[in-house]
């Protein structure tokens, strides 16, 4: 079951995706070679708090930090750990606030780097490679259209990645978000059934739009045994990009506005 917002509701999630833009914005800034992804993790809750809101992913049962960070080829919900960032690693945060009973959640990922480093042709590829994730979501956010459906996105968010030679995660998907983390429906970065038999986009409906894809295969594996974190099977690079949304008359309201 789908749970649609009121445009009281809507208005909620919007101030709570407000301090999460924020928050996300300013660990971005954070990031540098010889940043701990435990540092990164520690200042996020830090922020989130004193916005008045909580972290939403302490809110996850047998979870236990504020951003999910996903280094180099690790895909989704990594857990932070005393790993220090080096030139020519890329890393996505993914974070999530839970503010006046509302969730938001959102992700963006980066690479990085250095002006005093030289720059090589596996650094042109991995600007490619993030160019073409953050087009994909923009792309697909774009087609979040009252009248359309969640097959709308997929299609789109998959001809982008897939055109440019990479591959979409099959296993993990983006989702309705709202009282709860996840809710209905499932919106994945890919299309595996015919547009009109996926989920109709009504008005007050907010969903997380997820990018999530490989340089290399789409096949992944739980890793490091910590029972969280989802590498690449062929450890290539992962990407993951990710806005809350609403669906209003108007066109896709994006509520985690960086």
């Amino acid at each position: 079951m789908m749970h649609v917002k009121t445009s009281n509701e809507i208005s909620i999630m919007l101030e709570g995706g407000k301090i999460l833009a924020e928050v996300l914005s300013n660990l971005l800034s954070k990031v540098r070679p010889g940043v701990s992804e435990l540092e990164l993790d520690t200042l996020a809750e830090k922020l989130i708090k004193e916005k008045g809101a909580e972290p939403g992913f302490k809110r996850v049962k047998g979870y236990k930090h504020t951003i999910c960070v996903s280094t180099n080829d690790v895909v989704v919900h990594g857990v932070p750990t005393e790993y220090r960032l080096k030139v020519g690693d890329i890393i996505g945060i993914d974070c999530g606030v839970y503010y006046k009973g509302f969730n938001t959640d959102m992700a963006e990922t980066v690479k990085i780097s250095n002006i005093k480093y030289q720059t090589s042709k596996r650094d042109d590829e991995i600007d490619k490679f993030l160019k073409t994730g953050k087009r994909a979501l923009e792309e697909g956010i774009k087609v979040a259209r009252l009248g359309n459906r969640v097959g709308h996105i997929s299609k789109k968010i998959q001809d982008i990645v897939e055109g440019a030679g990479y591959s979409v995660v099959r296993s993990l998907v983006g989702h309705g978000v709202g009282k709860s983390l996840h809710e209905e429906p499932e919106v994945p970065g890919y299309l595996n059934e015919r547009i009109e038999q996926t989920p109709l986009l009504v008005e007050g409906l907010t969903i997380a739009v997820e990018v999530i894809y490989n340089m290399g295969k789409k096949d992944v594996i739980y890793a490091n045994n910590d029972g969280w974190s989802i590498k690449s099977k062929d450890s290539s690079l992962s990407g993951l990009f990710e806005r809350t949304i609403a669906i209003t008359k108007d066109g896709p309201l994006v509520l985690t506005q960086v």
